[in-house]
């Protein structure tokens, strides 16, 4: 079942959820999936607040501004302005791109033992994640109202119009999220609001079709909107915040006034590659994603994935060997990198990456990939354990004059700590740091300190072809899978020449450790033999927890619309 929603249907419908008890299939928001303007993200409605926002002149970063809003209250679980993200903006006139980074951060007394016990043992699960010690300060509005400052066209409160018609008049409670409500029962009904909004009387989820109000959010948007980011960073505020997520605090450094009005969202350098003939950027520290996307592509590029296809166990043998090769650099070096010493540009150096790609053998696997030395990289490193990265969402825009902006935003996994705060969930992101400070005696990059950025695999990427135009706009959710997603559907694109929505319906296949995880009910399962006897063990099969979303530019200059078809709850193997 696809149901299509129109820029002309009228405000209040589209937005009251009325239209869309279908939302759970994940249809394309607009009559047509080919379009001169265009958004792409997990949910029809927040799709529609985008559109809405274009169809009134608003810009690329307007609309996504609008969609990430409306997903804090249709995907509660995934994002929202209580968690952070990233955004990669590309201006049509110049050519410039932009990478603003609204991560969260620690508290300024949090120590690298946060997840420790006096005894230096690790904290029970339930005390490191459903409490304040993994809350960082929120950055989203942050985020956007230092990009809409920059790149905005409509008032600031215009974007919050959408939202807070769906936070007041109501949305469908969809089967998705139903199904992450009953499966995280104990976190996404922590408080008493989140209860009384999400829960019925008998302590389980609202049915599917049932209407959806969440008054006290609608009452937040409607501050935020009048009064600015003020309006959550700001003394009151931001005090307000702090003693809750203090009050829930067992030990370790408590959340501050201080922390919440210090925090700034930051403007980074991009990480740009080339792929063949097209240049491929995304976010640099503190995410690993595009990092890891630059050196998987980089080190498959000696390849004729071409002529291998999708249908071949060498394309897949070949994918998966580089992504471990990424993935134990990642391990070792990534971090923020306001603290560490991240060596981004010999990661990511053309002569670094072909020493890896060596490593890259067709007929068999690597035994044990470890990080490699590119230049620049600091001599003592550890790795240490973390939490499953989980959750987030991903969408992208393009607007009337080209500008393209790609949004990767989270609360990390399924409604964050489960602590809930006027209206909305506040994140889990501290989990993203090392749980342990050191490995094997030597400190870990991505430890936790005061004031410091979580690593994070979220890969917001624009894919630029020969002329210097965006041909892709692409990012993914699912924690570590994520660079995974994105590259697998640059290659789609750029290597098998695949529409955007036929790229992101490849299958999906990843190494976790000794683990592979091919996709279940596709052609991978028929190549398991054959990836068997090219050396890769622990195969498993099951869904891929992945989410991806994308908008592909056509011959005729009109953007396809492509939406994740698996849509399915995000969880780690």
């Amino acid at each position: 079942m696809r149901i299509f929603l129109s820029l002309a249907a009228p405000f209040a419908l589209v937005l009251s959820g009325c239209a869309t008890t279908g939302a759970d299939e994940n249809p394309a928001a607009s009559e047509t999936p080919f379009q001169p303007a265009a958004v792409s993200s997990a949910d029809p409605r927040a799709t529609v607040a985008g559109e809405m926002i274009l169809a009134q002149g608003g810009s690329a970063v307007d609309a996504a501004i609008a969609v990430m809003l409306a997903l804090t209250v249709v995907e509660p679980q995934s994002s929202g302005i209580g968690g952070g993200g990233f955004m990669v903006r590309a201006d049509a006139e110049s050519g410039a791109l932009v990478t603003y980074d609204g991560r969260e951060t620690a508290p300024a007394a949090a120590t690298p033992a946060r997840f420790l016990d006096a005894s230096g043992k690790l904290l029970p699960r339930d005390a490191r994640v459903f409490s304040g010690l993994s809350v960082g300060v929120p950055g989203n509005i942050a985020l956007a109202a230092k990009a809409h400052a920059a790149h905005g066209k409509l008032p600031w409160a215009k974007l919050f119009e959408p939202a807070i018609a769906l936070a007041e008049n109501g949305f469908v409670m969809n089967r998705r999220l139903y199904e992450s409500l009953k499966g995280n029962k104990g976190r996404a009904d922590k408080s008493d609001y989140a209860r009384s909004v999400f829960f019925g009387t008998n302590g389980e989820p609202l049915p599917v079709g049932s209407t959806v109000r969440v008054p006290a959010l609608a009452e937040t948007f409607r501050t935020l909107a009048a009064k600015g980011p003020a309006a959550f960073y700001g003394p009151a505020p931001a005090a307000a915040l702090a003693e809750h997520v203090a009050a829930a605090t067992p030990q370790d450094g408590k959340m501050t006034a201080a922390d919440v009005t210090g925090y700034t969202a930051k403007a980074r350098p991009p990480v740009c590659t080339v792929y063949r003939v097209y240049k491929i950027c995304g976010m640099g520290p503190p995410s690993s994603g595009g990092i890891a996307v630059a050196q998987m592509l980089g080190q498959l590029e000696r390849f004729d994935l071409a002529a291998l296809g999708p249908e071949s166990p060498v394309f897949w043998h070949l994918f998966i060997e580089s992504q471990r090769l990424a993935y134990a650099d990642r391990e070792l070096y990534s971090g923020d990198s306001d603290f560490v010493d991240v060596p981004t540009e010999g990661l990511v150096d053309r002569a670094y990456i072909a020493t890896r790609s060596a490593l890259i053998d067709p007929a068999t696997t690597i035994a044990r990939p470890e990080a490699g030395m590119p230049p620049g990289a600091p001599l003592a490193r550890g790795d240490g354990p973390e939490e499953p990265e989980n959750g987030t969402t991903h969408f992208a825009v393009v607007d009337a004059e080209g500008n393209a902006v790609s949004y990767t935003s989270t609360i990390e996994g399924a409604f964050g700590s489960g602590l809930h705060f006027n209206g909305f969930y506040l994140n889990n992101e501290l989990t993203d740091f090392t749980l342990t400070p050191e490995a094997d005696g030597k400190p870990v990059a991505n430890r936790v300190e005061g004031g410091k950025r979580p690593r994070s695999s979220m890969a917001p990427t624009i894919v630029y072809d020969e002329r210097g135009e965006v041909v892709l706009v692409i990012g993914a959710a699912g924690g570590p899978t994520i660079p995974v997603s994105v590259a697998r559907g640059i290659i789609g694109v750029l290597d098998f020449k695949l529409g955007a929505q036929d790229a992101l319906a490849l299958p999906f296949a990843m190494a976790f450790g000794d683990t592979l995880l091919i996709e279940e009910g596709t052609a991978l399962v028929a190549m398991q033999e054959q990836l068997a006897a090219l050396g890769h063990k622990g195969i498993r099969i099951a869904p891929a927890p992945i989410k991806a979303n994308a908008l592909g530019r056509r011959a005729d200059g009109n953007w396809e619309v492509a939406t994740e078809p698996r849509l399915v709850s995000v969880v780690t193997p």
